[in-house]
């Protein structure tokens, strides 16, 4: 069976010539409607007509036994953008209803006003994780020095959770200062936390590469491949040996990435490379080839014309590049390097 809406008596489009105060008296009243459906109604309604005199009714409707008038009321909340709403949406985060959490955790991270910056700080010693969670990404948006200090403080949080999201959004920030909180976290014993750390530790500008060595080493596959990613972006010397170390890696993905690292670099043993052009999976196959023409390895050429009829589209092009790349370096400055066929 259907359920049918009923409009409200008075409709909110109305209230446009009201007063503030009236205005207030006339949502208060819709908003406590004994049916459902006129609640709702009367909420969807309010987005064409909303002023700060929504805001006391809007709070009320928070504790409705309705949880489709709780997320409505939520996302009037947002619309509105009033920062005294920030201390009732931190406690709609805990709402038994996964739609009303959501929207609460939404509206956090729209609510940019400083003003909200206080309640958001007390918000942090919320017992539940997911809490915390939601508060540092609205926290992130203020760019405020004392919000900047709090999400320092919890990449050491007893939840790899909330340390999680502290690590996302000082990646966020980029900011040179949060440096040393980072490379605290690249030995966090949550392998998440690390890989984030790691891609963190990459984004700033001031940040050395070598502070990411002992990720190549890091017992999570992932996070080894994260450091080689970094080192791809950044080379440094002495990433090298442990590059060719992960060429042996139990996982392809980091195998890959370890060959597109060592191809940015100033070039070194090509042997292990030559050997990854007969690798089972086309990808190793097309980033050996890749590696091996930015060294300028001229013993490639070979094996690079046997991959020109490999089975794989991708590997074909990459290997018709690299034969293009080294040939090129053969040939006078006026001349053009031939395609192959």
């Amino acid at each position: 069976m259907t359920n049918t809406i009923h409009a409200p008596a008075t409709t909110l489009a109305s209230n446009t010539l009201r007063r503030p105060a009236e205005n207030e008296a006339a949502w208060r009243t819709q908003l406590r409607d004994p049916e459902p459906e006129v609640r709702q109604l009367a909420l969807i309604e309010l987005e064409e007509t909303l002023d700060h005199a929504a805001l006391g009714p809007l709070l009320e409707a928070l504790s409705d036994e309705d949880a489709t008038v709780r997320r409505l009321a939520i996302e009037r909340l947002e619309d509105l953008g009033d920062p005294r709403a920030a201390a009732p949406l931190v406690a709609a985060l805990t709402d038994p209803t996964d739609d009303v959490r959501e929207a609460a955790a939404m509206a956090l991270r729209e609510l940019r006003d400083p003003a909200a910056l206080e309640p958001l700080l007390h918000a942090l010693a919320h017992e539940r994780p997911a809490v915390r969670q939601a508060v540092l990404v609205a926290l992130r948006d203020l760019r405020d020095e004392r919000a900047f200090e709090a999400l320092c403080q919890a990449s050491r949080d007893p939840s790899s959770l909330v340390r999680r999201e502290a690590v996302v959004s000082l990646a966020y920030l980029k900011r040179e200062a949060s440096l040393a909180t980072l490379v605290t976290s690249l030995g966090d014993e949550d392998s998440v936390v690390r890989r984030l750390a790691v891609g963190a530790v990459a984004g700033l500008a001031g940040a050395s590469s070598a502070l990411l060595l002992g990720a190549l080493r890091d017992p999570d596959w992932q996070v080894r491949r994260e450091a080689a990613i970094a080192f791809a972006r950044a080379p440094h010397t002495a990433a090298s040996p442990l590059l060719y170390q992960l060429l042996e890696d139990p996982y392809w993905q980091v195998q890959k990435e370890a060959v597109v690292a060592l191809g940015r670099g100033d070039g070194g043993d090509h042997a292990p490379l030559l050997s990854k052009l007969g690798h089972a999976l086309p990808d190793l196959r097309k980033a050996a080839a890749g590696a091996l023409a930015a060294w300028g390895v001229r013993e490639a050429r070979g094996p690079l014309e046997g991959l020109v009829r490999d089975p794989d589209a991708e590997v074909r092009k990459a290997a018709q590049a690299a034969l293009r790349a080294l040939a090129a370096l053969t040939l006078p400055a006026h001349a053009a390097p031939l395609a192959p066929h």
